[in-house]
């Protein structure tokens, strides 16, 4: 008898499974046809009736089952004493994974033990940027990832191609924002990770440089001191 109830309860269980994963195909084909210039990334059930989580062009939003309504915001759970924000949650860990994938585009520098991380967007040109590589020198024991993104000027464009195709990316892009070294290396190099690089700012939002995010995907803002940073770093788990 117990046999059958615990067959039966699985069943039951499958069941389910298979009608939310129905449900999840079904809402991402009905929006990949409503917009089929944008990319219907993922579509997951929220722990509320009715309510699903959807990732497009990652961006968070959601909609009821139906794909009748579209909804962007902040979603609160405030089941507890203390609100969760699932929306930043959700978009924390969707910039972290992104962020993580993309390190083969972004100039690496390990400083110490590198076991901390910080994610850069930055200009070579941008002044700000250089004032954020002072702050960063500051800070001991982390893996800094820099994607170029060159955005103010030819000649920004011109020394990022020049950075990325050094056989030190590292030392040409402290060597340019640190010393203010002319760089005089080739730039016929494979140089598509700076397209990318804007591609992938695009996506965060970014409107200018410098762009600092941590490992958890939380944006820190722009130039930001090393006091602040060390702080920051301290936070994540």
């Amino acid at each position: 008898m117990l046999k059958k109830l615990v067959v039966g309860a699985f069943a039951c269980l499958t069941l389910v499974a298979a009608t939310v994963h129905a449900d999840e195909n079904s809402l991402r084909q009905a929006f990949q046809s409503k917009f089929p210039k944008m990319t219907v990334e993922s579509v997951t059930k929220t722990p509320f009736a009715n309510l699903y989580e959807l990732v497009i062009d990652g961006q968070v939003f959601y909609s009821d089952e139906k794909a009748s309504y579209l909804l962007s915001g902040n979603l609160l759970d405030i089941r507890t004493g203390q609100p969760r924000n699932l929306t930043q949650e959700a978009t924390g860990k969707l910039n972290a994974a992104t962020l993580a994938k993309s390190t083969d585009n972004a100039v690496k520098r390990v400083k110490g033990t590198g076991k901390r991380v910080i994610y850069t967007f930055e200009d070579p040109n941008c002044g700000y940027c250089k004032e954020l590589q002072k702050e960063l020198a500051k800070v001991n024991d982390v893996t800094i990832y820099t994607f170029l993104w060159p955005i103010l000027s030819q000649d920004s464009v011109d020394k990022s191609k020049a950075i990325w195709c050094s056989k030190d990316r590292a030392k040409a892009w402290e060597d340019t924002t640190l010393k203010g070294a002319a760089l005089t290396g080739k730039r016929d190099c494979d140089t598509t990770a700076l397209e990318k690089n804007g591609q992938l700012a695009q996506r965060f939002g970014i409107r200018g440089t410098p762009g600092v995010y941590l490992a958890n995907g939380q944006q820190l803002g722009g130039f930001v001191p090393a006091d602040k940073i060390e702080a920051a770093l301290a936070s994540v788990r």
